[in-house]
């Protein structure tokens, strides 16, 4: 489970049922049928026409990974495996990874060891593993503009449901306080939109795009890796290279767990 993304749900529906309370209004204005379906069903109906079915069918599976914190490898854990490699492809030779390489879990290293196993050129593995990569960012990149266009649909709604509201609260001119709910309800709409689309929306879209920035930083890690072992270079060298993407606070804790690896200098 996501706990950020749990507690900001909360945290922001709390901020808007105590704000309208400090304010005094009562908070069964915001059971409005009519705004609901003007803003949520409207928004859904904007993103079926706005997107096509294959990327709409992709929705729970978005969700899933908002509300849920995926297993992504860290740099500080790919550096060690690494140096381990290059120590072994120095000693024994590049076919000598040849067992270790079918035991790595991620499919995108596994497949970029396999290349080097294969003897490819290093501009044809690069080529290859970038078009994967930007491949992956392109769909990752599609279903957060799913949640982005849907936080700029919805406030623009809550507006359309507020002059719905009011063309509805001139009918009731002679009522006046039939004319006072009527107005109030009107700009449930606005709030649902505003809400939706500044608290929940565009904030999934931004989440996605996060950790869809921090994965593909791994696998960019993850080519240079694959083309220095190719290459020979030294494990210590290795090691230099990619330290640089860990943050200074846990570089230590990585340089032991590479050492370890390494064995002896190289």
């Amino acid at each position: 489970m996501d706990k950020t993304s749990i507690v900001g749900i909360i945290l922001g529906v709390l901020a808007i049922l105590f704000g309208m309370l400090a304010k005094g209004t009562s908070l069964g204005v915001l059971f409005n049928l009519a705004a609901i379906l003007i803003i949520f069903a409207g928004t859904a109906a904007a993103i079926l026409i706005a997107f096509p079915m294959k990327e709409i069918k992709k929705i729970p599976q978005l969700f899933k990974i908002i509300m849920t914190e995926q297993k992504v490898t860290e740099i500080k854990e790919i550096i060690p495996l690494f140096v381990d490699f290059a120590t072994i492809a120095r000693k024994e030779g590049l076919l000598a990874l040849e067992d270790k390489v079918d035991t790595i879990e991620d499919s995108f290293l596994r497949q970029g060891m396999k290349m080097v196993l294969d003897g490819q050129d290093p501009n044809y593995i690069r080529d290859t593993m970038d078009e994967e990569l930007m491949a992956m960012e392109d769909r990752h990149a599609s279903g957060a503009l799913i949640f982005s266009q849907a936080g700029t649909y919805a406030p623009t709604l809550g507006v359309l449901g507020a002059v719905i509201g009011l063309i509805a609260a001139l009918g009731n001119l002679q009522d006046i306080e039939a004319l006072g709910y009527s107005i109030a309800a009107a700009f449930v709409a606005t709030l649902f939109g505003i809400f939706s689309g500044y608290v929940l929306w565009h904030p999934f879209a931004n989440k996605l795009k996060r950790k869809s920035q921090q994965e593909i930083m791994v696998k960019r890690v993850m080519i240079e890796g694959v083309l220095s072992v190719q290459d020979g270079v030294a494990p210590r060298a290795i090691e230099d290279k990619l330290i640089v993407y860990v943050p200074y606070k846990e570089r230590e804790s990585s340089r032991a767990q590479a050492k370890q690896g390494e064995g002896v200098d190289a």
